[in-house]
């Protein structure tokens, strides 16, 4: 995961919630007017996250490849079911991500900084929860601990990490001592070029700090 900063609501969500004051999510779907709202909340989500997954962080090509995802369920909590602050962009892999998550209770989320230190990600793909909210959250979501649970997961991230690191000049066998290269190719890959970031940058960054660490 990468922590993601929620920015305003779309206008057009705003306007809608003053018409609708006792509106919910699901509403939107009754108009051609809602329909565009729902839209134009998972554009600006996939903006914010640089078109990756708020959860798995492959890439989201296209806004019909997503879901808007809540992060507290809309059964747990069905005031904020048009809670921009509640609402990320889930990619629509079966079994895994938003689809993964339904209506269970998410311990551990993209907007909180901890995502980022509590999941640790492994060259072979596989990704740990370091407390136990994170366990919870990587089975919740079907994120990849164990091959049995999600193998094709962990492939696809094993080889997209490591044709980024290769391309980065770093054989992923052998890692990397050098702290300031490590800082630098951190720093480097955490600016998103044209405001979107390659396929599972954060997992590869989340990597090379564990090498900073070691």
């Amino acid at each position: 995961m990468r922590t993601i900063s929620k920015g305003a609501e779309p206008c057009c969500l705003t306007a809608w919630k003053r018409k609708n004051p006792y509106g919910a999510y699901d509403d939107l779907d009754k108009t051609e007017e809602g329909k565009v709202v729902r839209a134009k909340i998972r554009d600006y989500a996939l903006n914010e996250q640089f078109y990756l997954c708020a959860y798995c962080c492959q890439r989201i090509e296209k806004i019909n490849a997503c879901h808007n995802e809540h992060l507290e369920a809309q059964k747990l909590n069905p005031k904020r079911t048009l809670d921009f602050s509640n609402i990320v962009a889930s990619c629509n892999t079966p079994n895994q991500c938003g689809d993964a998550h339904k209506s269970q209770h998410l311990p551990l989320t993209p907007l909180m900084t901890e995502c980022e230190t509590e999941l640790r990600f492994k060259i072979s793909g596989r990704v740990e929860g370091l407390t136990d909210r994170a366990a919870v959250t990587i089975r919740v979501l079907n994120l990849g601990d164990d091959e049995k649970n999600n193998r094709a997961l962990i492939e696809k991230r094993k080889q997209l990490s490591n044709a980024l690191l290769w391309e980065n000049g770093i054989n992923p066998d052998d890692g990397l001592e050098d702290d300031e290269i490590l800082n630098i190719l951190i720093s480097d890959l955490s600016q998103p070029q044209q405001d979107q970031m390659e396929p599972f940058t954060p997992v590869v960054i989340n990597i090379l700090r564990s090498w900073l660490q070691a």
